[in-house]
This record gives structure tokens, sequence and C-alpha cells, in this order.
């Protein structure tokens, strides 16, 4: 059994038949985190910049008032949600349609961190929330679809068993 056998893992998204043993655990999934968060945060880090250079106040309201929003904020809190959402994920481990759940979960979730950015007082410009806003759809884009195919690949059928031939 091989990449070219028809066995019911044929809907997975990786060329090649995983193993059952090769299901994510919590160390897949934090390294997968790691990655995809790290990516997120530093391109964030990036906006970031971007939007000081053009002197955007990046400033959000607080419950002591106005307080700029720090770099190292936006370095580690996509990093944060990608280990966070990532270890969720594995709750709906082996389920039938869990990439799909994990995707949708993790949409609503991005949905709704935009909301406490959305009803800011008029005291935070509009483009500070439409350049934090970007940070969190790039957030969205690198962690939640890669996330969701790696638990995807553990639904019942898109996985086999196969020999493991030495030498």
């Amino acid at each position: 059994m091989g990449a070219m056998s028809s066995g019911g893992w044929s809907g997975s998204v990786t060329p090649v038949s995983p193993p059952t043993s090769a299901n994510p655990g919590v160390r897949t999934m934090a390294y997968a985190a790691l990655v995809t968060g790290v990516w997120s945060g530093l391109l964030s880090l990036l906006i970031y910049g971007i939007a000081r250079l053009l002197r955007v106040p990046m400033e959000v309201e607080t419950v002591a008032g106005l307080q700029e929003v720090p770099w190292f904020a936006v370095l580690l809190l996509p990093l944060v949600a990608a280990e966070v959402g990532a270890i969720a994920s594995l709750l709906v481990r082996g389920w039938k349609g869990a990439g799909r759940i994990v995707f949708w979960v993790g949409t609503v979730v991005a949905i709704a961190s935009l909301v406490p950015l959305v009803m800011q007082p008029d005291s935070v410009l509009v483009s500070t929330r439409i350049w934090l806003g970007v940070m969190n759809v790039i957030t969205w884009i690198l962690v939640v679809p890669q996330i969701a195919r790696i638990i995807g690949d553990s639904e019942p059928g898109k996985h086999e068993e196969r020999e493991v031939v030495y030498g």
C-alpha cells in the first residue's frame, strides 16, 4: 500500500497517506503553532513598523485611558493565539469533519477577536483600527488553515496502516 492505492485516505490533502500512528499529538500541534505563530508575529511586527513609520498612532482605549500597543504584544499575541488554538484543536482529533470544525471555529474566533477593535471609542483613529485589523487577518490566514489541515488528516478514512520495511 502506498501513495497510489485507492484507500479511503484519498480525500486527504497530503499526497501520501499518513499512517494512523502519525495522527497529530500535542508535540506536533505545538510545533505547527510555533511555526505559524512566529511567522504571523513577525509579519504583524513588520506591519506595525510600517504603521509607526507612517506615524499612525497605535493607541487603543484601555481602562487606564489611551495606551500605545507595545511592539512585543504585536509579536507575541499571534504566537499565543496559535498555540492555544492548536492545542484546543486536539479536542476534535479523529472526529469526522475535524478539519472543517477547526477551520470554522478558528474563523469565528478570529472574527470575534475583531469585535473589541471595532468597538473602540471615537478617540481611537480608524487608521489604527485598520492596521490592527490587518494584523488579525494575517494571523488568521497563516494559522487557522494550517492547523485545520493538520487536524483534518486525523479524520477517519484519511490515513492508512502500512507495514514498515527495513533494509
